[in-house]
């Protein structure tokens, strides 16, 4: 314990507390409206506590939308929903300058007028069907957390969330993400069809009269302030290493990488894949009740966080390979230091 009070003072083990607690009554408030997914809802608040943007990838009907609308909801924080369609306009979401009468003077002058980025939690509902050049409206925002329209810079209110939704089973019509921009998410959220009693308390439940009432157990403040500890929790050397090697390894032109990778995969994971895997770690050992990152932390977010910065090729699309199923070969082939955490 004096190791981690040389890393943590008293107020930030405190504040762990609250982010740990604040966690467990964020889900306890959404199961009034969400039933079961409660990876989906795990990944999606670890997300928040980071400062991320997460991409969320599943068949209509299984609650995307509604799951992020009732996030924002029980955080009190300002939500926007955009949906994409090939008409949008970069300006659709950014806002744009309006020539705008004063009624005292009578001069005309040009005012900005604020999109719907302009929120804490936006909600990007099915990205892939407008083109790159309005998915590329989001890249400034969801990086920097500001936009610039005509040559200004307007900063976004903190905090800031990117959630965007995409259709797996429609390809019609539909533009898929560039890398550069799949790469800005943190997680690639796969949300599935939920087991048969869960589905069938979702069919009692949304067909009955549902008006839940959320009490705001975490304010958006408070997430600033989770954020920031996260940043704080000690991470071990041979740990970091660890999420190094797992992201080195998916590249087939990296040094040595395993065979699976070199026979099936055309591009592997950026630097950013490892650092999301260590905030990512750091705040699921918060939420966990622990102030140091484990082998374990790592190895739960390899999925979300690789599976769409692990590029297949040809070939393994021919044989049905996905990027989950080299990931799990990756976690068995990819040695777990004796040393660490």
């Amino acid at each position: 314990m004096a190791r981690i009070e040389e890393d943590l003072q008293q107020d930030d083990i405190a504040l762990a507390d609250k982010m740990k607690h604040g966690r467990q009554r964020i889900i306890e408030e959404l199961k009034k409206l969400i039933i079961g997914q409660d990876e989906v809802v795990g990944q999606a608040l670890t997300t928040l506590f980071v400062g991320g943007n997460s991409l969320i990838v599943g068949v209509p009907g299984l609650a995307k939308t509604l799951l992020i609308h009732s996030m924002a909801r029980v955080l009190d924080l300002k939500f926007n929903r955009i949906q994409f369609t090939p008409d949008l306009m970069p300006s659709d979401i950014t806002g744009t300058d309006i020539i705008q009468e004063d009624p005292t003077t009578g001069r005309r002058q040009m005012v900005f007028a604020p999109g719907p980025i302009f929120a804490n939690i936006v909600l990007a509902d099915e990205i892939n069907r407008t083109p790159p050049k309005t998915q590329s409206a989001l890249l400034e925002a969801m990086q920097e957390h500001r936009v610039t329209v005509q040559g200004r810079t307007y900063t976004l209110d903190e905090p800031f969330y990117v959630f965007a939704t995409q259709n797996p089973i429609e390809l019609e019509g539909t533009y898929p993400l560039p890398e550069a921009q799949l790469d800005r998410f943190m997680f690639h959220i796969v949300i599935e069809h939920p087991p048969e009693d869960e589905e069938y308390e979702v069919v009692r439940t949304t067909t009955a009269v549902l008006n839940p009432q959320f009490e705001k157990p975490v304010t958006g403040a408070d997430l600033i302030a989770f954020q920031r500890l996260v940043r704080r929790v000690p991470v071990a050397e041979p740990v970091m290493r660890y999420a190094l090697e797992l992201v080195r390894m998916t590249r087939p032109k990296g040094h040595n990488p395993p065979d699976v990778v070199k026979k099936w995969v055309a591009f592997g994971a950026s630097v950013r894949a490892a650092q999301y895997l260590v905030l990512g770690g750091r705040a699921r050992a918060l939420t966990n009740g622990r102030y140091h990152v484990s082998f374990d932390d790592i190895r739960a977010l390899a999925h979300p966080v690789l599976r769409h910065r692990v590029l297949t090729n040809f070939h393994a699309e021919s044989e049905g390979i996905t990027s989950d199923s080299i990931i799990d070969q990756l976690l068995e082939a990819v040695p777990q230091p004796r040393s660490g955490m």
